[in-house]
Parts: C-alpha cells; structure tokens; sequence
C-alpha cells in the first residue's frame, strides 16, 4: 500500500444511511480518503468527471440515472478509472450487465468491511484481487446467452431488452421513463442503441427484428 498518498474513493448509494455510515467508517481508516458522495447517478457522473478519485464504489439501483448506466457514461470519459459495484443485487444477470458496462468488480452489500477494504485497496494498487466476496466478472456475452437459446448477436443489455419489450408494449418514451424511475433522455439514448444494434430506424422495425431474432 502507497503510504504517502492515501486511496481516494468516491461513494455514489441513495440509501444515506449506508452511504453515510460507509463512508465515516471507511474515513477513520488514514489510508482511505473519501472525495465525495452522489444520491443519484447524475450527481455522481458530474462530481466524478470534476474530480477523479482512484476508487468508485457504485449502486445499481438509483434514480435518475442507475449505477450501470453511470458506469457506461464514466467508461467514455475515464477508461481507467476503477470503478467497484456494490449491491444487493446478485443474481448473475445484474453482474453480467455489470461486467458489459465496464465494471472492474462486483461486490454483495453484506460483505464484511474489512473484506471490502481489501479490495478497495487491491483495485487502488493494480493488484490481482482474491476475494470470495468478488463475484466473478469473467463471464463472456456468449455465455449469457446461452441458456436463452441466443447467439448473442444483437448484444443488447438487459435493460435495453427490458425497453424493448416496453416498446413492444406500445408504450411511449414517457411512459417507459416512468416504469423504469429514469429520465426520459435516458430512454431516448436506449431506444437509439437498440436501433443502433438491431440495426433497424425505427420503432416498428426493432420489434419486428427482435421477434425474428426470439429475442421478444
């Protein structure tokens, strides 16, 4: 461990209890060094990109912009930078869109601190981290699909399947906003990567196109 310069990380959770209580518990610690916090993944892009820290230690589920789609928005403007999942979530599924979007690590809420501190400092340092509490990114969009019957040609992400079939549904942009807790530009950019993707211009296209492919 760098013992001149302590390791900066950056907290983004709309849970303020947790966000709070991480963050004072990881501050008592001299070789840790918090440099902001985020409710939402707006804020947290913004303060992010003014100030880079080594560490991002990023939720999945927050409103206005989610933690997988900030980690997207980070990726373009800080390759580099190390950014950690930490969620409730851990099904296979939000670890693999985790993994697509660029996330260096995922890690379960229920970690131990010590643990999570090990691996802060493991992701600071370049280190090759062990930890049973990683869980495992090296999983290939081919083998996504496979228990789906897909090729994985399309490459859509969950959530960009998930405004799909919202769009198949006939809902508008608006309305989709609304069942997901994002902004409607949010969608937008979606709708635009799926037609990106699917290779199509419109909406009635990329349904079509997505029942030909099974992937409705």
């Amino acid at each position: 461990m760098n013992e001149t310069r302590p390791v900066k990380v950056f907290i983004a959770d709309d849970h303020p209890i947790l966000r709070i209580g991480l963050s004072m518990y990881l501050e008592s610690k001299q070789h840790i060094k918090i440099v902001g916090e985020a409710d939402n993944g707006f804020d947290a892009v913004n303060a992010i990109n003014e100030n880079p820290p080594d560490v991002v230690l990023m939720d999945v589920d927050m409103p206005g912009l989610s933690g997988i789609e900030a980690i997207r928005v980070l990726r373009k403007t800080l390759p580099d930078l190390k950014i950690i999942v930490l969620s409730t979530y851990t099904k296979k599924e939000y670890v693999q869109e985790a993994m697509l979007e660029g996330a260096n690590g995922y890690v379960a809420k229920n970690t131990k601190i010590d643990e999570l501190i090990k691996i802060i400092e493991d992701f600071a340092e370049g280190r090759e981290c062990h930890s049973p509490y990683l869980l495992n990114l090296a999983i290939k969009w081919r083998q996504m699909q496979d228990e789906g019957g897909e090729s994985g040609e399309h490459n859509l992400t969950k959530t960009e399947i998930r405004v799909l079939k919202n769009m198949a549904q006939g809902k508008t942009n608006s309305e989709i906003a609304q069942i997901n807790f994002v902004s409607i530009e949010t969608i937008k950019t979606h709708v635009q990567r799926i037609f990106k993707k699917l290779e199509v211009n419109n909406r009635m296209e990329a349904v079509a196109v997505a029942r030909k492919k099974h992937i409705l």
